[in-house]
């Protein structure tokens, strides 16, 4: 470090909360030896330890790059309010954990971007680290400040800030990008000679080689490159086989409690259920699944080199593997007698199996969390859901027969088309939960019954259909709010809800373009940081740095697109066609359902996108 480490570790951990959480000499954390080749990676998550610990990417990419000879990855994590007044006093700049060395001395910072509201984050860590905070400001010696993950599929409201995006699965384009860093590094040539290299890579983005222009009304008129080397149009990456894909052994292991503390292993990628107001479905088809064997022999070597005592598997609807009831068997057979448990966190209505969630129930049984969105079957035929009222009470009547009495449903408000009705039929439908309890008789049931109601403020998003939509204002959010909750009138059913103010921000960002940069630097001004977290997030502090800023947050969040404006983002290839989209928004204002691709091709473009790829065959129906 460029200052007294036994200072550092005396004077001023004690007096901050969870110093564990900055020392870094965890099991399984990655030491090297820095020689004049090593490239030095600082993998920088733009919030606290606890939550990026618990982040599946920065697992792989931290091991990846770390198996590679003369490459050092670290990590670093956006410190604590406390930690950071306490590194500003003493000038102590941000640091990576393994070596405690500043990230400024770093070839490249890169940072995860998994929720708008992490943004200020970015930019405060930038500053934190004495990095200069606009790309255009960087010359020879300062690290390239990359970005990736899913809201980098919107890259454009940090285009001033980053100096190179990853669009869609990294693990093979980053070591393209480290083989081009080097070469340029042996050549001696200049920093925008690395960039321009860098931009002829598939599935790269640099914004300094790009043009936006405007029409009167503030809309984008068009988008386009300034170099001969930046594409017209950028191509996500994907990974063809996830068998053969890098994964892991080993875990860093942390000494704290983290978000999601156990071992996490993916079973596939991808979603083919499309629903419309889900981005992650459509950025992340096709889907691919993993091998049975590739799976168990994995989840067998994590659990060795971790000591963990729980397995989740991880994907975006676990129940959708094909092989998921083998998988389980399996897994519960080998690892019950060690009392490792096993979880499905993100499951369906109408992929989910009593039997099954009792299986890997019998280690911790706790609640069932199930997902129906909407209130009413209309409503979920607007999102294109695929499940009905009969597969939830059929679900939570058996699971009451069984013993259970805690069930979580979440929903979201402020879909497309959305009515009062919509929104009573939420609270019907949880009284409906109840009421199938009191159908159980008195001795087979559990003594008591808890129905928790959670509502999340919808954001629109990119690679969606309903990308073109205007979000509910926080009137009209506060007003639905207040409807549910009225509506509520058994005291068995509990309701939680999600501010909107903050989902507003949210859809700022989520579909804004890089006039959004000078927003992001007056937050970074007047101290904005941690957005995501209630006790920081200021609305009336926003609301007078987009007014000192001079840019109206309604334009980016409030307002309807015609299906022929240029968006932002119109310049990224992710497979799923525009068109698509488009079709799917006209049969969510039909209410009309769109197959689950096991079923049927609805011609999304994927498969024309991912050179040959043919989606039945991944598939066993």
């Amino acid at each position: 470090m460029d200052y007294n480490r036994k200072y550092f570790e005396e004077k001023i951990l004690p007096l901050v909360t969870k110093p564990i959480t900055y020392q870094g000499n965890e099991v399984n954390a990655v030491h090297k030896e820095i020689t004049p080749e090593t490239i030095r990676f600082a993998f920088a998550f733009p919030d606290t330890y606890e939550v990026g610990m618990s982040h599946m990417g920065m697992k792989i990419l931290y091991s990846l790059l770390n198996a590679q000879e003369n490459i050092w990855c670290e990590r670093v994590f956006a410190p604590w309010i406390d930690m950071e007044e306490k590194m500003r006093e003493n000038q102590i700049p941000l640091f990576a954990l393994e070596s405690g060395d500043p990230i400024a001395a770093f070839d490249f910072v890169g940072f995860t971007l998994q929720y708008e509201m992490s943004y200020t984050n970015l930019v405060n860590m930038l500053d934190l680290g004495g990095i200069p905070l606009l790309s255009k400001d960087r010359q020879a010696g300062d690290p390239f400040v990359v970005a990736g993950g899913p809201c980098a599929y919107n890259p454009e409201p940090l285009a001033d800030f980053v100096d190179i995006f990853v669009l869609g699965e990294a693990e093979e384009v980053i070591l393209e990008m480290m083989a081009v860093y080097r070469s340029w590094q042996a050549s001696g040539a200049d920093r925008e000679t690395c960039l321009k290299a860098m931009a002829q890579l598939e599935g790269v983005y640099v914004p300094a080689f790009y043009e936006p222009a405007y029409n009167e009304d503030g809309t984008l008129k068009a988008f386009v490159p300034t170099v001969a080397e930046a594409p017209k149009k950028v191509r996500k990456r994907f990974i063809a086989d996830l068998d053969k894909a890098f994964f892991p052994d080993a875990f860093v292991v942390p000494y704290t409690e983290t978000v999601h503390d156990r071992v996490s292993y993916e079973i596939f990628r991808g979603c083919g259920r499309g629903c419309r107001f889900c981005q992650a479905g459509m950025i992340y088809r096709p889907i691919r699944e993993k091998a049975l064997p590739t799976i168990e022999e994995k989840i067998a070597k994590l659990l060795e080199t971790t000591g963990y005592d729980e397995i989740s598997l991880a994907s975006l609807s676990s129940g959708d593997y094909s092989k998921i009831e083998a998988l389980i068997g399996d897994l519960v057979d080998s690892y019950e007698k060690e009392r490792i448990g096993v979880s499905l966190p993100s499951l369906r209505i109408d992929s989910l199996s009593i039997e099954m969630l009792e299986q890997i129930q019998k280690i911790r049984k706790t609640g069932i969390t199930l997902a129906p969105e909407a209130g009413t079957q209309r409503m979920r035929d607007v999102i294109n859901k695929g499940v009905t009222e009969e597969n939830l009470l059929s679900t939570v009547s058996t699971a009451f027969e069984r013993g259970w009495g805690h069930i979580k449903l979440y929903f979201v408000i402020g879909l497309p088309t959305e009515t009062e009705a919509d929104i009573k039929g939420i609270a019907e439908l949880g009284q409906k939960v109840v009421d199938a309890y009191l159908a159980v008789p008195k001795e087979q049931r559990n003594k008591s019954v808890k129905v928790v109601l959670s509502t999340s403020c919808f954001v629109p998003k990119p690679f969606t259909p309903f990308q073109w939509m205007g979000q509910n204002t926080g009137e009209a959010f506060i007003a639905k709010q207040k409807q549910l909750k009225a509506e509520i009138k058994d005291r068995r059913i509990s309701y939680n809800w999600h501010d909107g103010s903050l989902s507003y921000l949210e859809a700022v960002f989520a579909r804004g373009d890089r006039r959004l940069g000078r927003v992001l630097l007056e937050a970074h001004k007047v101290g904005c940081r941690f957005d995501g977290w209630n006790e920081h997030f200021d609305p009336e502090k926003w609301a007078q740095v987009f007014e000192a800023a001079g840019v109206d947050p309604d334009f980016y969040a409030l307002r309807q697109r015609p299906f022929d404006e240029v968006l932002p983002w119109d310049f990224i290839d992710i497979g799923v066609t525009k068109e698509f989209l488009q079709k799917e928004w006209q049969k969510a204002m039909e209410a009309a359902l769109t197959p689950y691709c096991k079923a049927g091709c609805s011609s999304c473009g994927i498969m024309q996108f991912s050179k040959g790829w043919k989606c039945h065959e991944h598939y066993t129906v």
